[in-house]
């Protein structure tokens, strides 16, 4: 009989099948196939304009592709928006963060998933403030999210704790996926470590995350594999305790890589980056 723990092992929570996906003349993705199990964190790196973003907002519904499956627990799956990735589990934060500064934690955390108390018919249905806040402290306490307070300002707060706060939104909804689009840019080396922190643990409490970085000692620090895109085709799919960042390097530039002392623009010594700018929306 077959083993049905190493079945579900072994499929993957999301998972695209030959994707393809053309803007007009440019063809930004070509026959991509991708894959995050439970329980697993999937670098995604390659350089400006290599199909990173086109790639993402796949996953994410915002773009339909032109050809290709898009599996999700191993069942082919119609996603024809992001209402409907959101639906299966699959949580995007991009590098703005679309936090609102002026709003507390708690706020932030439910925006357009409000809870409404529903008191007697004469009167008018308040926000469930005490179940948010209850819901949010579950939240930030399960992922050991440190902040002032629930009901602090989120613009008073620090970079990693901006980034940090985003995240959690994600998990409001009970995310399964999470795809994170360059989480550490701009971030010092505390902070950085912080996000990267709440990274592991994400992977720890069974969720598929996909991070998307120039940052390779970022990525190395927290993925179990690296997937690279060259030119929007599948350049190399390597295991990070198998493997270099100049073997990185080299797949992203399709040639033989070196390591730059201080690459990118972050200024932290050791950074190995895959371009020196974000990515365009394709």
């Amino acid at each position: 009989m077959p083993d049905t723990a190493a079945t579900a092992a072994a499929t993957p929570l999301l998972e695209l099948r030959g994707v393809s996906k053309r803007f007009g003349a440019v063809q930004a993705l070509a026959d991509v196939d991708f894959a995050v199990h439970a329980g697993e964190v999937v670098g995604l790196v390659g350089d400006n304009g290599a199909g990173k973003s086109t790639l993402v907002k796949v996953m994410s519904g915002i773009h339909l592709p032109d050809g290709g499956a898009y599996v999700f627990d191993g069942e082919r799956r119609s996603v024809q928006g992001p209402n409907d990735a959101a639906a299966l589990g699959v949580a995007t934060v991009y590098q703005d963060l679309a936090l609102c500064d002026n709003l507390d934690v708690v706020a932030n955390l439910f925006i357009g998933r409000e809870r409404i108390s529903r008191g007697p018919a004469r009167l008018a249905r308040e926000l469930d403030e005490p179940a948010m806040e209850k819901r949010a402290g579950e939240l930030l306490e399960t992922f050991s999210i440190n902040i002032p307070s629930l009901r602090a300002e989120v613009g008073m707060m620090s970079g990693g704790q901006r980034q940090s706060i985003a995240i959690a939104r994600s998990l409001v909804g009970d995310a399964r996926v999470v795809l994170l689009d360059e989480p550490t840019a701009a971030l010092g080396v505390a902070q950085t470590a912080q996000v990267l922190e709440l990274i592991k643990r994400l992977r720890e409490q069974g969720l598929g995350v996909v991070v998307i970085s120039h940052n390779l000692v970022d990525v190395f620090e927290v993925a179990d594999r690296i997937v690279v895109l060259r030119l929007g085709r599948t350049a190399g799919e390597f295991d990070v305790g198998a493997t270099t960042q100049e073997e990185i390097v080299g797949a992203i530039t399709g040639g033989r890589g070196v390591v730059g002392d201080r690459v990118g623009g972050t200024g932290r010594p050791g950074t190995a980056a895959a371009g020196d700018g974000r990515e365009g929306a394709r």
